[in-house]
């Protein structure tokens, strides 16, 4: 069992390793003309979400939000009303999403973003600081993108944020 478990995560990184090295070319602080006026707007609706988010800006969230759109965490998934009560009543604050790196995939009416992020959050009173890639999914209806789903996968690489209080001391 734990060689499949090495296998999978070992693939997996594989598969994001490769994904993130075709998309060098489209990460932040790139040029603007790397991005098509479509890739750019989910960038930046991507930005405004972390900052919603942050800000705890459930109003502002319900609207970008699928009615039956889709959360998964570290500790479970759940959907669009899960999420907002859980933003709105603190149980976990997304104070700060630090993103490395940006690739925006579309498909027709779809857009799949990964975001490479250490995400500084509180969670249950105490401050957790994790390397996740998120996978954001919009779907565009009515000349809007809503997003569906948004997906947390623990990296397993060192935290980027200097000064960070989770990682071991340096040797």
């Amino acid at each position: 069992m734990k060689a499949i478990k090495t296998s999978l995560l070992a693939l997996g990184l594989l598969f994001t390793g490769r994904q993130l090295a075709q998309a060098q070319a489209k990460l932040p602080g790139a040029t603007p003309a790397t991005f098509t006026n479509e890739e750019q707007e989910i960038l930046t609706l991507s930005k405004t979400k972390w900052t919603w988010m942050a800000d705890k800006n459930v109003a502002s969230l319900n609207g970008l939000f699928k009615e039956n759109c889709v959360f998964v965490h570290m500790g479970g998934s759940w959907g669009k009303d899960q999420e907002l009560s859980i933003i709105k009543g603190g149980m976990i604050w997304y104070k700060k999403a630090e993103v490395y790196s940006a690739a925006v995939n579309i498909f027709g009416n779809t857009a799949i973003l990964l975001n490479d992020i250490d995400l500084v959050a509180m969670v249950g009173g105490k401050e957790a600081i994790n390397p996740f890639m998120v996978t954001e999914v919009y779907l565009k209806e009515d000349g809007n993108w809503k997003l569906g789903s948004l997906t947390f996968s623990h990296l397993a690489r060192p935290l980027k944020l200097p000064g960070n209080l989770n990682q071991p001391p340096q040797h």
